[in-house]
């Protein structure tokens, strides 16, 4: 009776990757699906999370128009949202949707960038983040139209049509507050103060990032930091803003690490269908 195959270093690792690693007869994960659905999660989650800030607006932004242009931002940005979430519950192939991603994940699932879920604070802040994501985005959505996945191109290349309105919408109040009074450019100043910090991680590229960027289905992100920079000097000149040298960058939400404020806006905007999870409507 021949003996078993000795164990090689391979096969012990291949283990180790396994879905309860150790137990060899278990199936090996797919980590190429895996990267996929997580990249998936990040595009889905920006917007998402993005989306529901800018909701929290609704009835308290300084002027009518004000009001229906944050909310229509709001809206096209979780429109996206529901397209990438809903791709990538696909991607995963367990059953779940849209839906079930956005309301029954706990806050260390998310893997949206940190920028997004903080506080609103005041309008001048507001329109700084506005300013600062929708630059980057829209960079971002434009390379993605060549995605090798054609979902992703597809879901691009109608974003990418919104999002570059939110970027020139929110460039025009940062020139306007920037260049306005004294008081509207201290605080257009401080609203950029809180986000500096953030910036980095826009760009930040790990290991899921470059696979999907070797197989053709993400963006490099690092190659579109010229772009944005280019940009923010011109639209801060504009509005006599200087560009300081950039903090310490605070990053971790791709990998769940996320701000205290994350878990308080899904406290709300999970609240009715954790509660109710067999409510139809």
């Amino acid at each position: 009776m021949p003996s078993l195959p000795t164990i090689q270093p391979q096969d012990e690792a291949r283990a180790d990757r396994a879905s309860h690693a150790g137990t060899f007869d278990a199936p090996v994960a797919d980590d190429h699906r895996d990267a996929h659905f997580d990249y998936l999660l990040r595009l889905g989650d920006d917007a998402l999370i993005l989306g529901q800030r800018l909701s929290e607006w609704c009835g308290h932004a300084p002027a009518l128009e004000v009001d229906l242009s944050l909310a229509n931002i709001g809206l096209d940005l979780i429109g996206q949202a529901t397209l990438f979430l809903d791709h990538a519950a696909s991607v995963e192939g367990a059953g779940r949707d849209a839906d079930a991603l956005a309301f029954r994940r706990d806050v260390l699932q998310f893997r949206n960038c940190v920028m997004v879920e903080q506080p609103n604070g005041d309008f001048a802040r507001t329109m700084a983040r506005q300013f600062l994501f929708s630059t980057a985005h829209v960079l971002l959505l434009d390379a993605l139209t060549a995605s090798a996945d054609p979902q992703i191109a597809a879901i691009a290349a109608k974003g990418v049509k919104e999002v570059r309105y939110h970027a020139d919408l929110s460039a025009d109040w940062v020139i306007r507050l920037g260049d306005g009074t004294d008081e509207s450019r201290a605080r257009m100043i401080d609203g950029f103060d809180w986000h500096w910090r953030f910036v980095d991680e826009l760009f930040a590229m790990d290991a899921i990032e470059e696979r999907m960027v070797a197989a053709g289905i993400a963006a490099d992100r690092a190659a579109l930091r010229p772009a944005f920079d280019a940009r923010l000097q011109a639209v801060l000149d504009e509005a006599t803003i200087p560009v300081p040298e950039l903090p310490r960058a605070v990053v971790g939400g791709r990998k769940g690490h996320h701000s205290e404020h994350l878990g308080h806006l899904l406290a709300v905007m999970q609240h009715l269908p954790r509660s109710y999870p067999d409510a139809t409507w």
